[in-house]
């Protein structure tokens, strides 16, 4: 009888917590039905879309730098592989090709939900490069001319075989075994002179030196390069025991490519068209506004909440699950963000705000444990701009989207 009524105590505690949780919910949504979208948020194309800037990778949304493709629709990459005269490659193309996709391009299907489709092209034959691999100095801090060397010489190679007109996207990819290759030195080379191949000006490359196995993700951030989103880790100077992840943590993946919730961030989103703007509610004015966030990684609903801070910044908030992309995910919740669309690539344009900051999570997996457990519960609320706006999560719904009030000063 004892352990009978004590389990029908807990089952009314149980439901009183899910009534009071659907109650919630309940008012929020009334509350957004009544009030309409104009009072929880203000155009976003208006207030709260930060300028984009001269700053390289600028994180402005208001304007998209026509010198990039944008990811919308279909988009098609040749793979263009390189062996050395001191080489004799292990591999055969289709092996190393099958190392990037089709992960990659289903990176981008999830996370733009089905809007983009990257279709890779890889050209199934080792190209010959005139030189041995150690003499062009291969290296993440690379020699610029013996760079420009590489570039004139991996394109000359191919150019015979392969029409760069009919590509919007170029990866060249190193044997990943030849001796002077570095698989430090993968990244998005941008040329100011460009080259020329086919009557196309060849000005973004992608040059690949990973190892075989890659890393994880590593073709889909520097494929973010392409699209102008800048690095969000930040280097160390030379010596330095300092970590890369501390900006962003394990969260987007062009902070971490090894990162446990590599989802773009809803902001990158947005700039990319993969969100509407009836998806973002902007924040500009004081007083308190309600939210119901939905998971990022699902489809549908609104994503993003963005209070404008100042003239080039922004708090950015979003709701976080392990679905699709972020499966590694080690704590779901409601994250914030800080962005600054004048800062530049690597330089921390986006910073994680740290929902605990006297707790870490998921030590063996996370890229910056500190940050992996940063997003907020229900019933927990972060004090941002020395309590002039104040983020609080309500609850989370049996669907799992998030409530969440903004109170600003």
């Amino acid at each position: 009888m004892r352990r009978s009524g004590i389990l029908m105590r807990a089952r009314r505690r149980s439901l009183r917590s899910v009534v009071a949780a659907a109650s919630v919910f309940a008012a929020v949504v009334a509350w957004t039905l009544v009030a309409g979208p104009s009072a929880a948020a203000t155009a976003p194309g208006g207030d709260c879309a930060l300028p984009r800037t001269a700053a390289h990778h600028s994180e402005g949304v208001d304007a998209w730098n026509a010198e990039y493709p944008r990811p919308r629709g279909a988009l098609d990459a040749v793979m263009i592989f390189l062996s050395f005269p001191d080489a004799v490659p292990l591999l055969t193309p289709a092996s190393v090709a099958a190392d990037h996709f089709p992960a990659t391009s289903r990176f981008y299907d999830r996370a733009s939900y089905g809007q983009f489709q990257l279709r890779s092209h890889p050209v199934d034959r080792w190209f010959t490069m005139p030189r041995n691999s150690t003499d062009y100095g291969i290296r993440r801090d690379w020699d610029p001319g013996k760079r420009t060397q590489y570039l004139r010489d991996a394109i000359d190679a191919a150019d015979a075989a392969v029409d760069f007109s009919a590509y919007d996207l170029v990866y060249l990819v190193a044997d990943p075994d030849a001796p002077g290759v570095d698989a430090d030195a993968t990244k998005v080379v941008n040329l100011a002179t460009p080259l020329r191949a086919d009557g196309t000006d060849l000005r973004r490359l992608v040059t690949v030196f990973e190892r075989h196995p890659p890393d994880r993700n590593v073709l889909a951030h520097e494929t973010g390069h392409v699209f102008d989103l800048p690095d969000l880790y930040s280097r160390p100077a030379p010596g330095s025991d300092a970590d890369w992840d501390t900006h962003v943590g394990d969260w987007d993946l062009m902070g971490s490519q090894f990162g446990l919730a590599p989802e773009p961030f809803a902001w990158h989103k947005w700039r990319f068209g993969w969100l509407e703007d009836r998806q973002v509610h902007c924040v500009s004015r004081t007083g308190t506004t309600w939210h119901v966030l939905q998971p990022l990684e699902t489809a549908g609903g609104t994503k993003l909440v963005v209070v404008r801070t100042g003239p080039r910044t922004a708090l950015a908030i979003e709701a976080r699950a392990a679905l699709g992309n972020d499966a590694t995910l080690c704590r779901e919740g409601v994250l914030l963000y800080e962005v600054r669309s004048g800062v530049e690539s690597g330089d921390g344009p986006v910073d994680v705000l740290d929902g605990h900051p006297g707790t870490s999570a998921c030590q063996k997996g996370s890229a910056y444990p500190p940050l992996a457990d940063a997003p907020l519960s229900a019933g927990e609320s972060y004090a941002y701009d020395a309590g002039l706006v104040r983020v609080t999560v309500a609850a989370r719904s049996s669907d799992g989207s998030w409530a969440v009030k903004v109170s600003r000063g």
